[in-house]
Formats: C-alpha cells, sequence, structure tokens
C-alpha cells in the first residue's frame, strides 16, 4: 500500500516538474505540446477558402469586431447581473421593469421552441437586446455609481448598438467606426476597471 502511495506521489511530483519545466521553454519561445493556434489557423484557411481573397480579408477584419463586441457586450451583462445580485439579492431579476422581463421571457420562450437550435437558454439576461441593458443599468442607476453619468452611457451604449447591429447583420464598417468603437469600449473598460 505504502508502494502504491509512493509511486502515485512520484507521478504527480514529475508531471508538476515537467510542467514548471514546459513553462519556461515555451516563455522561451519553444513549443511544447500540440499548438492549437497552427490547427486554428489552417482551419480557419480552410473554411474561407472557396471565397475571394478581398471577401476573406473583410470577413477576418470584421471578425476581430465581432470578438470585440461580443466581450463587451457579455461584460455588460456580467456587471449587471453581479451588481444587482449583490445589491437585491437571488430575486433581483424579478425586480427589473416588466418591459425588459417580458422581452427576455418571450425570447427565451422561442429560443426553447427551437429544440434543433443548440446553445445556452437558461439565463433569462442573455435574452435581453443589447439596448436594453443599458436601460436596466439606467433604471436601477443608485447601484452603479461606478458609471460617470446616464448620458455617457446612452451617448456610448446607442453608438455601440448601432454597429452591433451593423455588424451582426454581415455589413463592413469604414476604419473611422474601427476606432470608434475601440474608443468606446476602451473608455468603459477602464472606467470599470477591467
Amino acid at each position: 500500500m505504502a508502494s502504491d502511495h509512493k509511486d502515485l506521489r512520484d507521478f504527480l511530483f514529475r508531471g508538476l516538474m515537467f510542467e514548471s519545466e514546459a513553462a519556461v521553454f515555451q516563455d522561451a519561445g519553444i513549443q511544447i505540446g500540440a499548438n492549437n493556434a497552427q490547427s486554428e489557423e489552417r482551419l480557419l484557411a480552410e473554411v474561407l477558402a472557396p471565397f475571394g481573397v478581398a471577401r476573406r480579408n473583410e470577413a477576418l477584419e470584421m471578425a476581430r469586431l465581432y470578438a470585440l463586441l461580443y466581450c463587451f457586450e457579455n461584460e455588460v451583462r456580467t456587471l449587471i447581473r453581479e451588481t444587482l445580485e449583490e445589491k437585491e439579492g437571488v430575486d433581483w431579476w424579478d425586480k427589473l421593469p416588466a418591459k425588459v422581463k417580458t422581452h427576455a421571457e418571450s425570447r427565451q420562450a422561442t429560443a426553447m421552441k427551437d429544440s434543433w437550435l443548440e446553445g445556452q437558454k437558461r439565463d433569462l439576461l442573455g435574452f435581453v437586446d443589447f439596448g436594453m441593458l443599458a436601460s436596466i443599468i439606467t433604471e436601477k442607476w443608485e447601484f452603479f455609481s461606478i458609471i460617470p453619468s446616464q448620458h455617457w452611457l446612452r451617448q456610448r451604449m446607442d453608438e455601440l448598438e448601432k454597429a452591433r447591429n451593423f455588424i451582426a447583420h454581415n455589413r463592413i464598417l469604414l476604419p473611422s467606426e474601427f476606432q470608434r468603437i475601440y474608443m468606446y469600449i476602451s473608455d468603459w473598460n477602464r472606467v470599470i476597471g477591467l
């Protein structure tokens, strides 16, 4: 029995040592293990190959914006959820405006009926439209003192919602719009502390 424990301890210790040494090699730029980045790049190149170079380049530019807006929108949802859970308790959802709740619950019911469509369907806040997120914050303004003003919030969220909808409908934005999105999200991250 003692031998089994020693073997297990030695095995775990060797694993920890390998991880430690591997990190040193990786920091030096030496590849250890599978390179997921290369396989992802190959997969992306393969699925985009049938399309023209100009279309692929546009898609890759817009993909960066999509990723940024995805992260931003979900951080706003997290801020709302965590703040309201802390300030109003676990039943915070029940204390939202009826219009927001009804809209989200209706969209969730539709998603549940579409059983062929897989994905996250339980989180009601995930069914709230982007534009309604600012409404939740302004409705519960006393809990969001970290945000400079309602005008500041509305200005950024309204502009970002327009850009988000443009991107969601596969339309190309001009480079100046890219910069505006980067600026607004950078402002948000600085204020919120991300």
